[in-house]
């Protein structure tokens, strides 16, 4: 018998989306919502073009280690600002944005892999 990966009990998995929210590790939220392999914490984010390097404070204060962001920008792609990705990159981070629903996938695919990546998700 094969045993496929397990992923460690203290990382965060995206459970579930929708509804205005998300369920991550057995927390539920109704709001947008920043997500690391170690932390989750609502966020209030409605849409990309307000977005800010600062927005993603949460994420820095929790000490996430992390060198790429997917960004759910909602029910469809939206890009972020220039100046959003110049912050980023300045800090040593890559910046995705996606949907939501494939930023999610994304990042539970890259999380059981163990990478270091972090995802910031605006509610559908």
């Amino acid at each position: 018998m094969v045993e496929t990966r397990r992923v460690p009990p203290a990382r965060k998995m995206i459970d579930r989306y929708g509804g205005g929210g998300f369920h991550i590790g057995g927390e539920s939220f109704k709001s947008s919502v920043l997500v690391a392999s170690t932390v989750a914490v609502a966020w209030s984010a409605r849409s990309p073009e307000e977005l800010t390097v600062e927005c993603l404070a949460p994420l820095f204060a929790a000490g996430a280690d992390f060198d790429l962001l997917l960004l759910g920008c909602g029910p469809r792609l939206r890009l972020p600002s220039v100046a959003l990705r110049a912050a980023l990159r300045s800090r040593g981070i890559a910046l995705e944005p996606m949907d939501t629903g494939a930023a999610c996938r994304t990042f539970n695919v890259l999380t059981s892999e163990e990478r270091r990546v972090a995802a910031a998700l605006i509610a559908v």
